[in-house]
């Protein structure tokens, strides 16, 4: 052997992922931050920024969020959950059903238990049986909605104020105001670049902010601790990884799968349930694809609950965006378009020339678009949330890593 190739051996191999360092976040936060104010001074789309776009998309982020830590919790045991969309389901109707008699609370904890039920039951056909797991979580998507909307029918319609697709009003859980939060409107309201803005975004998650938000932040904490910082999330992720390996080792696979999914439907049933609450009532449709967009973030994220946040935050802002006013969505066609011309030198610079080619096509298009009009149409204005879920999918998620046995069926003692 070579003097050379003794070298070569001994050479550490590149990491092909780092973790990104605090400051480089910041920098990348910052930076963010003022080209997010730059749009909103030059456009003049004033709910880019405003305090009332932040708490209305901290508020449509967290169910998205649960969703996404649900998926999170099944597909680091191993498991696939594209059942999500209709654990959320149930526990909207949960919240709805014990909400209107006990409040907000007694309907967010049975909310959550329904979702977890929902997990149960697809733990037991995908882990116990070995049902394929997009097979069981798509029928736990068609089942859930047929079932809910029966009981609604078979109980609320006989309630005052509820109805054969609703139930009767539920209380708000209390929200909190931080007493300099009328500083900061005031400030907001003068519309001065970045100082205005910041002011808008701390306003928004001072201002009224519901308990349950607080509750969803916690849960995602906790989360990322247990899975991160425990030998029991050690246990779990290696189930997920290798579990023939695990076992080996004399962890309980099984035990540690059925934990994970019925944690994961609990998840999506508290999501659920805060939706229910946010709403101050349960509605037949009311998850409207949040479980798929949880899906979405959990990917966006790359299985990792800071980044899950993060994707489920931008999800939940273009929600809120296009809920709040057609101009500000004109001006997210300025920003969109800033956000793929960095994508594409990103992605040429990794060697995906083909995706930076097509990222910055659409980057072009999306300026044009927005120099030749002053308005979005109204019938496009409602398909914002999509829109981006399918660009950020598409053009930004290429060097992602699933875990390796996510989806596989396991046996106990066939691993060779």
């Amino acid at each position: 052997m070579t003097t050379s190739t003794v070298a070569e051996t001994a050479a550490p191999a590149p990491r092909r992922f780092s973790r990104t360092s605090p400051s480089l976040l910041l920098v990348v936060a910052m930076g963010a931050f003022l080209v997010l104010s730059a749009v909103r001074t030059f456009t003049g789309g004033y709910d880019l920024t405003s305090s009332g776009t932040v708490a209305a998309g901290l508020s449509a982020a967290v169910p998205i969020g649960l969703a996404g830590l649900g998926g999170l919790w099944a597909e680091r045991s191993g498991v696939v959950n594209i059942g999500l969309e209709g654990m959320m389901i149930l526990g909207t109707w949960g919240c709805g059903f014990l909400g209107y008699n006990h409040g907000p609370w007694a309907g967010l904890l049975f909310g959550t238990l329904l979702g977890a039920a929902g997990g149960l039951i697809h733990a037991i056909a995908t882990v116990t049986f070995g049902v394929d797991h997009i097979i069981s979580g798509v029928a736990i998507n068609i089942i859930a909605p047929g079932l809910a909307l029966y009981l609604t029918k078979v109980t609320f319609a006989h309630y005052e104020g509820g109805g054969q697709k609703q139930s009767p009003p539920i209380n708000d859980a209390k929200a909190i105001t931080l007493p300099f939060s009328h500083w900061l409107h005031t400030i907001e309201d003068k519309h001065w670049f970045a100082v205005s803005d910041l002011a808008g975004l701390i306003g928004g998650v001072t201002t009224r902010l519901s308990l349950v938000t607080l509750l969803a932040v916690l849960v995602l904490v906790g989360s990322g601790w247990i899975l991160w910082r425990t030998a029991f999330g050690l246990r779990l992720r290696s189930c997920g990884e290798a579990p023939y390996a695990a076992e080996s080792l004399g962890v309980n696979v099984y035990k540690y799968k059925y934990i994970a999914v019925v944690v994961s439907g609990a998840m999506a049933g508290l999501g659920g349930s805060a939706l229910a609450i946010s709403a101050h009532q349960f509605r037949d449709g009311q998850t409207g694809g949040r479980g798929f967009i949880g899906l979405a973030a959990l990917i966006f994220g790359n299985w990792r609950p800071g980044s899950l946040a993060a994707g489920a935050g931008l999800f939940g802002y273009t929600d809120a965006i296009q809920l709040r006013s057609s101009a500000a969505v004109h001006a997210l066609l300025l920003l969109m378009a800033i956000a793929l011309a960095l994508i594409a030198v990103w992605q040429w610079r990794t060697g995906q020339r083909t995706i930076a080619v097509v990222a910055l096509v659409i980057a072009v298009l999306s300026v044009l678009w927005f120099a030749d009009t002053k308005k979005v149409p109204d019938e496009l204005v409602g398909t914002t949330p999509y829109v981006v879920t399918i660009l950020v999918l598409a053009l930004a998620s290429q060097r992602l890593r699933m875990p390796k046995a996510d989806g596989k069926v396991y046996r106990r003692g066939e691993g060779h």
